[in-house]
């Protein structure tokens, strides 16, 4: 296999986890919180990534912030458009997918036919990035500064969690035989 299709994708890359990891970094760098880039990189979600689980500002969170109902509302229907418009995007990649899959499959592989599926692939994933992006100014704009502090804050403290989880597991993971 060509190494550079390999590293593209990573042996567990799922298409729409990439999309939804690709969309929140992007929105974490462009709300100028690079710390969230990170922890955004940490979540992964299937068809339904933009459910209230995995939402950045989900009903857990905005509680956390005291939001309003009318901010509730507003920003639920903000996420609701936003998951609407990246419906077909999600048939997209599911369709690259599979088309991924049988290029894989043949006998020889076509590495210019796999390079263009990377590329279409690349392509979704910016147009994704850029309505989540979107949406999550929006959001974002429908609260006050200082909700938006406490969140990133809320934010922060979840990333340190995760990485003392993550660094319990290792430690775990290297003390068995």
């Amino acid at each position: 296999m060509n190494s550079s299709i390999a590293t593209a994708r990573g042996p567990r890359a799922h298409p729409y986890r990439l999309l939804l990891a690709t969309a929140l970094v992007a929105l974490a760098a462009g709300l100028g919180l690079p710390r969230l880039a990170q922890a955004a990189a940490w979540h992964h979600g299937g068809p339904d990534a933009m459910g209230p689980g995995m939402m950045m500002m989900g009903p857990r969170l905005l509680d956390r912030v005291n939001a309003t109902p009318a901010q509730r509302d507003q920003i639920k229907q903000i996420m609701e458009a936003a998951r609407k418009d990246l419906q077909p995007l999600h048939e997209q990649a599911r369709r690259l997918h599979e088309q991924g899959m049988a290029l894989f499959t043949q006998p020889t592989i076509d590495a210019n036919a796999a390079e263009a599926l990377r590329q279409q692939a690349q392509a979704l994933h910016d147009q994704a990035s850029r309505r989540m992006l979107q949406a999550m100014v929006d959001a974002g704009n429908v609260l006050t500064p200082q909700q938006r502090q406490l969140m990133a804050t809320q934010m922060q403290q979840r990333q340190a969690l995760m990485h003392q989880q993550r660094a319990e597991r290792a430690a775990l993971d290297g003390a068995k035989p």
